[in-house]
């Protein structure tokens, strides 16, 4: 299958584009096992810089918020660890229906460390000792913060991320079809060896552009938003 390029119709900057402000999360957030490990994950935060740059360059207002431990950071950006934080974060962005666009790209933990057990003691939530050996980590699945976008940004165009690494790319697209109607989100982008080399764009309709670079992908996100987003005249 050829990739689709770009055959949505895109605005461009111009005298009747007004200056947007847009939201964009990136990178890890990370869950504690005792106060000197963790659980994340391998996002480096790039494509939140690269997203954000994309939007400064044209004019636009960008609230950046990237996990601290991204690989790639920006000094206008503000920093999260768990998901709480960056909910937190984005409940406290004042005037928050006027953002035009948010971009959901952070890769958020899917669960949280209720118990460490060594057989069956609670192995302390402090420093685990290296003396055991075998523990097992109790884990509980942690709410969406994509599920309460639309309410904190009740006017946005909101794009949320889904990555797959098994099953094929009609089944990823479906999944994102999935998400947007759980989240009453407006698009989807869709990556991972489940899609192939890139990235992909979906709304509602399926499939509707992809991209095989990052600056590729965020720069049909900024015509895209210039073009006429939700909230927009």
């Amino acid at each position: 299958m050829l990739p689709i390029r770009n055959p949505l119709r895109i605005g461009s900057m111009g005298a009747h584009c007004r200056l947007m402000n847009v939201v964009i999360t990136g990178g890890p957030s990370s869950e504690p096992i005792d106060q000197v490990r963790l659980i994340t994950n391998r996002s480096t935060g790039e494509l939140g810089v690269i997203l954000a740059e994309a939007f400064w360059r044209r004019g636009h207002q960008v609230t950046l918020f990237l996990g601290r431990l991204v690989q790639f950071r920006h000094p206008r950006a503000s920093y999260f660890d768990r998901n709480e934080d960056l909910q937190r974060m984005l409940g406290e962005i004042k005037e928050s229906k006027s953002v035009n666009v948010v971009l959901h790209a952070a890769a958020l933990a899917d669960f949280q460390v209720t118990a460490v057990r060594a057989g069956d003691d609670d192995a302390g939530q402090k420093k685990i000792g290296s003396e055991h050996q075998m523990l097992s980590l109790h884990l509980m699945p942690k709410p969406k913060v994509i599920a309460g976008l639309r309410a904190y940004f009740p006017n946005a165009f909101i794009v949320g991320w889904k990555l797959e690494l098994e099953g094929s790319r009609d089944d990823l697209i479906r999944e994102a079809t999935r998400q947007l109607e759980k989240n009453r989100t407006d698009a989807c982008v869709i990556n991972g060896p489940a899609f192939g080399d890139g990235f992909g764009f979906c709304t509602t309709k399926g499939l509707q552009a992809s991209f095989l670079s990052k600056p590729e992908l965020a720069s049909f996100l900024v015509e895209w938003g210039e073009g006429g987003v939700r909230g927009l005249p």
